[in-house]
């Protein structure tokens, strides 16, 4: 998997305080910036999160390209639709050309050698079938439909700051299924060391200060010792 922050907004952290600062001020946009100091910055921050005043967090973008992932991925990921998404077209991309179906294989049938095989004959009548269909002057826009949810993809996409924090919240659970978990880790990652402050807290509920958990699961190991089921504490 590779995960790449491409473009993001200027100084996101001071942008998203100059927002917060606009609407409880009514200095010009130049003053209130000349007067926002660092302490500053990091209280409206704060301040923002705690009261879940979030419009501000939609100013700061940030433009990522992935690569080395799955369809399955990619259908899961575009359920968060605040967001900008390019992806690679089966329709035009020749495969044939390559003579091999790029797809990711889950660690469970990795390490199973009998699975293992199973799942990588199955790539391989994917391949041939759709050769055979390509001969048969079947076009690539509907030979790619015997292609499997494993293929990879790659896919440049856009999020402003309170999307991420939804995507964070949802993905980086324990329950979140396991690629796109690692998707969202390495995209954290990568957006804390741009913007720490607005992500300070960003990720599962059971990683905030006053954590909880959102699925109510008792059984998972990371389960905030404070919270109780169907509730936060």
């Amino acid at each position: 998997m590779d995960v790449l922050l491409l473009r993001h907004t200027p100084d996101p952290d001071r942008l998203v305080a100059l927002a917060a600062r606009r609407c409880y001020s009514s200095l010009s946009a130049t003053a209130i910036e000349e007067r926002l100091e660092e302490s500053e910055i990091n209280r409206l921050l704060a301040v923002l999160r705690r009261r879940n005043h979030l419009s501000p967090f939609e100013h700061a973008d940030f433009t990522f390209s992935v690569g080395g992932v799955s369809r399955a991925l990619s259908h899961q990921l575009v359920r968060h639709r605040i967001a900008s998404y390019s992806q690679e077209s089966q329709r035009y991309v020749e495969y044939l050309k390559r003579n091999d179906l790029p797809f990711v294989t889950p660690v469970t049938i990795r390490e199973n050698a009998e699975a293992l095989r199973i799942y990588e004959k199955a790539m391989k009548a994917a391949l041939e079938a759709y050769a055979e269909m390509r001969t048969a002057g079947i076009p690539a826009e509907d030979a790619r439909y015997v292609f499997p949810n494993s293929v990879e993809t790659k896919l440049v996409f856009t999020m402003n700051a309170r999307s991420l924090f939804n995507f964070f919240e949802q993905r980086l659970c324990n329950k979140a299924q396991w690629e796109i978990l690692r998707l969202a880790a390495r995209m954290l990652e990568t957006v804390k060391a741009v913007a720490p402050r607005i992500f300070r807290n960003a990720g599962a509920p059971c990683m905030y200060e006053k954590p909880y958990c959102r699925e109510d699961d008792v059984t998972c190991p990371r389960f905030p010792k404070n919270d109780t089921p169907f509730g936060k504490p």
